[in-house]
């Protein structure tokens, strides 16, 4: 009995000396807590704010606000086709450019036939050099460019591992993503600049925002443009350019398209370029896609052993 009451009379000291611990830790826990509340209604906040009330106000008059013209480079991919009809359908002609024309020429047809807008065709291999810039230089002249879209080619999202690609596919990679985006964009943006007014859009890939396995050249190309587009932003948007780095997750194909492979994750080009439009002028750096935006934040808390994992998972089904 005498050691029963020492226990008790020990656990009562011990829990009287614990006490402030106790108190502190549970303080602790509740500001966490607190602290987690206040980042999830923010993001819930800023979800709403970007991707569902810009899409409740009146249309914005996208001419008067930006400029008449549009430089669509990379014209030949779904959604920079997309963004090319959304941009008409707001009376904004266009300007497409594509290492082959043949490959937009439909586009070019069908976006002038339905909104009634200007479309002109420029032919333009960056593979080249600097040859290509010409025509370019020569279609822009002095009409009023609003927007600049640069897109990054989607053959990329199915390249072989990295040793095996050849030094001339390379080299197409490096011109036609990088430096294309690049040239374009300096070849409109001084009249922009000039007038206080613009917007330049890059849209690379959101599923390859961190390191990717298989997707080295992908990878590069989307943390260049991500960091070239927020870099630009900072350096031109005190002088009126806008500048916004889209990074999409998967998009539907024309493949998908046809044999309803979209859906609410897996969005037609047509929709996704309607949410991403809404966004312009708002967040300079997005998913363009409320449902993306949702996947990229999981993604960023995602440890990178475990994004790493997924991936090789699913290069291995592919």
């Amino acid at each position: 009995m005498a050691a029963v009451d020492s226990f008790h009379l020990l656990y009562r000291e011990i829990a009287r000396s614990c006490n402030c611990y106790v108190e502190t830790l549970a303080l602790v826990g509740a500001f966490y807590t607190a602290s987690k509340a206040v980042v999830l209604m923010r993001d819930c906040y800023s979800l709403i704010r970007l991707h569902f009330i810009p899409r409740l106000v009146y249309p914005r008059d996208l001419v008067h606000q930006y400029g008449k013209w549009a430089v669509i480079n990379g014209a030949s991919v779904a959604i920079a086709k997309a963004y090319a009809e959304e941009l008409a359908r707001h009376g904004v002609s266009i300007i497409l450019i594509s290492p082959n024309v043949r490959s937009i020429s439909d586009t070019a047809r069908s976006v002038s036939e339905a909104h009634g807008v200007e479309t002109i065709l420029i032919e333009a291999d960056f593979s080249r050099g600097p040859t290509a810039c010409k025509p370019i230089k020569d279609a822009i002249g002095d009409k009023d460019i609003g927007f600049v879209i640069n897109c990054l080619d989607s053959s990329l999202e199915v390249c072989p591992d990295f040793a095996d690609l050849s030094e001339s596919k390379m080299w197409n990679i490096i011109n036609n993503s990088i430096a294309a985006a690049t040239l374009v964009t300096r070849l409109a943006l001084p009249s922009m600049a000039e007038r206080q007014r613009g917007a330049v859009v890059n849209i690379s890939c959101g599923g390859c925002s961190r390191p990717t396995p298989r997707k080295a050249t992908l990878s590069a190309c989307t943390a260049f443009l991500d960091h070239f587009s927020r870099a630009l932003h900072y350096e031109y948007g005190p002088q009126g350019v806008f500048v916004q780095s889209l990074v999409p997750y998967r998009v539907a194909s024309q493949e998908e398209e046809d044999s309803a492979g979209a859906g609410w994750l897996v969005p037609q080009p047509q929709v996704y370029a309607r949410h991403a439009l809404s966004t312009l002028g708002i967040s300079h750096r997005t998913t363009g896609y409320w449902p993306h935006t949702i996947q990229f934040r999981l993604v960023q808390c995602m440890p990178e052993w475990m994004w790493l994992l997924g991936s090789r998972v699913l290069c291995r089904a592919a």
